[in-house]
């Protein structure tokens, strides 16, 4: 029989579209930020040594590639290239499948490595088996995202998230199934992404809608 969902299935991302909005989070209940940096514009290194003195969360550094929803257009070079200055302030770091081949560097850096893969559809669940085990090959935490269309896609990815290995990150894109970000983390998700003002992604609730969440479905 799988345990009762805990607060550790329940910890909220504050995906950052606004780098300044750090302090905010933090002070609305966020347990850790992602930084956007393909969304930032300026010199980032100054951008996230400035975010880091603003709050104290644990700091995800995230640059999204066009192919899966961000604006980074460049090869895994470029992103590697990007990514290294900025790794002193990080404590995850975001990885996708096409720069896998950079994961040693950033493991050398002593970074946890989350794989990800965003996808526009929703993936059939023997694939998702298999998807998680390409992750887990380069990454410590797998975080596979899908566009559910149906209610029955809802259920696979609960079935999944419950199954899966430990840790996981599973979640939704889109405003139609967008109960199914609250629901994920009941079923073993890791990590909830969520707003501070812009999203980052539809259909994500912000970090004050999520904390009352949390505390309606968790009863503390």
């Amino acid at each position: 029989m799988s345990p009762l969902p805990t607060m550790k299935y329940m910890k909220i991302i504050a995906a950052l579209t606004d780098p300044t909005h750090a302090a905010r989070a933090q002070k609305q209940g966020a347990d850790l930020i992602e930084l956007r940096v393909d969304l930032y514009e300026g010199d980032l290194e100054k951008i996230v040594k400035k975010v880091k003195a603003a709050c104290t969360l644990p700091v995800i550094l995230t640059l999204r590639s066009a192919q899966e929803g961000g604006q980074f257009f460049g090869d895994a070079d470029a992103w590697i290239k990007t990514v290294t200055p900025l790794l002193r302030y990080a404590d995850y770091v975001d990885i996708e499948q096409q720069f896998a081949l950079h994961a040693p560097e950033i493991r050398k850096a002593k970074k946890t490595i989350i794989a990800s893969h965003h996808a526009g559809q929703m993936i059939p669940l023997y694939i998702l088996f298999v998807l998680e085990r390409e992750l887990r090959v380069y990454g410590d935490i797998p975080k596979i995202i899908v566009t559910p269309k149906t209610n029955e896609d809802i259920l696979e990815l609960m079935s999944f998230s419950l199954a899966a290995g430990k840790p996981i990150i599973t979640g939704v894109m889109g405003t139609e199934l967008r109960y199914a970000r609250a629901l994920l983390p009941l079923f073993g998700s890791e990590f909830v992404y969520c707003h501070t003002g812009s999203p980052t992604a539809a259909g994500q609730y912000s970090v004050e809608e999520f904390v009352k969440l949390k505390s309606l479905l968790l009863g503390k």
